[in-house]
């Protein structure tokens, strides 16, 4: 090949590429805000947004820009990790249909489609005219792109150190990393792939080379997802590893079928006989189409992988937790409904509450700065949360409710008090052990045992009352109340022996001050805890 010819090969794959960015703003321009919202509305379901990952993608041509979009919709809350597993794998589905498009035969009538297309975006103004003929004008891009390739590269076949170099690809191994690094260069699955298809179609590259080229592009692929997620949060970051997780598996797994079922290739020639850029088309497709088959009912399993590479931070979890999940769109449901999610709502905020006073307890008996912080970040969730839920259920009342009902949204109100003010204990707690620490005062090991020993029925209590308000276990309640008297009569031995250390001078001043708050506020946690459970009743605690 002369230096026109390497010119004129470049200027065709410049051509296919600037086509298809063309047809892809072109489409993304015609559909892309309504893609958004069908994103973000339709993937409640895993199976329902993988069809519609696989729907934007074919349409907007760019699985790439679908992750992109999901990366940005998980950084914002408003889709979970487990809905945007569904859309990359249809997303990675949808982006096949480009090498489809690719493998049609249209390069005679390519410059009749350009010159539609020039004719629409030049000449016509209405905006949505002319984003249509930049699909069309990408559309005879590409194509004129691709015949320009062809043309140029077809002298190659006679050149055998350009053969010889093209057949170090016959390795499977060697085929897969070239799919990577290219994709990764020209950062799109369906260009690279385009670009092979055209060379296979010359009879430069065989079927399987450029089979196993698509193995490696789909991993290539996600490039563009991990340059987006570096300015997105963490849980944005999470999406560009399950997009690499899911490409991965499936190199493995794709691999692993061809290596021990060879005949596959010769059922995929014989879909499309004498057509290598068809036959390259379905193996990215028939690829694709298997992986998500195979690893849609693990996608738990895929979530769980991004979360432990990238593990969830203290913040996060607080962040997470601060929202109501059950208590919303009260305008839209009936009040018995309402007063129900109401009900969960305040049992997730009861568990939040019981996890940080075991963090407190926790962190009283071992000093650790960080734990601490987290407690009271923690307190201020909780605080959140009491009055959202508060507000809520004030907004509850304006409804049509049955007597019934107003006592239980009337409980309900006391019920979110109690658990609020456990965790004013929780962050009293914390508090002491500040103080402990900073003062560098050590408390005897009896009145540590006898702490221990209340923290954990404190904690047993709140835990069973929690449960016991969640399931109307009215069965359950005498058990509660058992506990509570037994806590009692541990608070007052513990404040017995206390007074006999004192006047042996076994404990500081300090400490003891410490000791006896920390036995208050540990018996005072159970008295709400009592209240909760009782709430079923109606009447609260006898």
């Amino acid at each position: 090949m002369d230096l026109f010819g390497i010119f004129k090969m470049l200027g065709g794959v410049g051509m296919f590429l600037y086509g298809m960015g063309i047809m892809s703003d072109g489409l993304k321009a015609v559909a892309g805000d309504n893609m958004r919202i069908i994103l973000e509305k339709t993937t409640k379901n895993r199976i329902l947004g993988t069809l519609v990952g696989f729907l934007v993608t074919a349409l907007i041509q760019s699985s790439s820009a679908t992750t992109v979009m999901v990366i940005g919709f998980v950084g914002a809350g408003m889709m979970s990790l487990l809905q945007a597993i569904g859309v990359i794998m249809g997303a990675n589905i949808g982006t096949t249909v480009t090498a489809q498009i690719v493998a049609l035969d249209l390069g005679s009538v390519a410059p009749i489609i350009l010159f539609l297309g020039v004719i629409m975006v030049t000449f016509l103004n209405k905006p949505l005219v002319r984003n249509i003929g930049k699909i069309i004008l990408g559309f005879g891009l590409l194509f004129t792109g691709i015949s320009t390739m062809s043309a140029a590269i077809s002298p190659l076949k006679e050149n055998e150190a350009f053969t010889g170099m093209l057949l170090t690809l016959d390795s499977p191994f060697i085929a897969i990393m070239f799919g990577i690094l290219f994709t990764a260069i020209v950062q799109s699955s369906s260009s690279s792939i385009g670009i092979v298809q055209a060379f296979a179609a010359q009879g430069l590259i065989t079927f399987r080379m450029g089979a196993y080229f698509a193995v490696g592009a789909a991993i290539g692929a996600c490039v563009p997802a991990f340059l987006a997620a570096l300015s997105a949060n963490r849980d944005g970051k999470r999406v560009a590893i399950m997009d690499l997780l899911f490409n991965c598996f499936r190199a493995v797994l794709i691999g692993a079928l061809l290596s021990i079922f060879p005949q596959l290739f010769t059922l995929i020639e014989r879909l499309s006989p004498g057509d290598v850029a068809r036959q390259i088309a379905n193996a990215h497709t028939l690829f694709a189409i298997t992986a998500v088959i195979v690893q849609l009912p693990l996608a738990q399993l895929l979530v769980k992988l991004s979360v432990k590479i990238l593990p969830l931070r203290e913040d996060e979890l607080q962040k997470n937790e601060r929202k109501l999940v059950y208590l919303t769109q009260l305008d839209r449901i009936p009040a018995a409904v309402a007063l129900s999610q109401a009900r969960r709502e305040i049992v997730r905020m009861g568990r939040i509450t019981e996890k940080n006073l075991r963090r407190s307890v926790d962190v009283f008996f071992t000093y650790d700065e960080k734990r601490i912080s987290a407690v009271f970040q923690e307190e201020e969730v909780i605080n959140w949360l009491a009055r959202e839920i508060t507000g809520g259920l004030v907004t509850l009342r304006a409804m049509d409710l049955t007597l019934r009902e107003q006592n239980l949204l009337g409980q309900m109100l006391l019920v979110v008090a109690d658990i609020e003010r456990i965790g004013d204990h929780a962050e009293n707690i914390a508090e002491y052990a500040q103080r402990l620490y900073n003062q560098k005062v050590t408390l005897s090991p009896a009145a540590v045992e006898e702490l221990q020993k209340l923290a954990a029925a404190s904690i047993q209590s709140i835990d069973k009352s929690i449960q016991v308000y969640e399931d109307n276990a009215f069965d359950q309640l005498k058990a509660v109340q058992d506990l509570e008297d037994e806590i009692d009569e541990m608070k007052d031995e513990a404040m017995d022996a206390h007074v006999r250390r004192f006047m042996d001078q076994v404990c500081e001043p300090v400490g003891g001050v410490i000791f006896t708050d920390m036995v208050t506020d540990l018996e005072r946690c159970s008295d709400h805890a009592v209240n909760i459970a009782y709430a079923i009743t109606g009447q609260g605690n006898p």
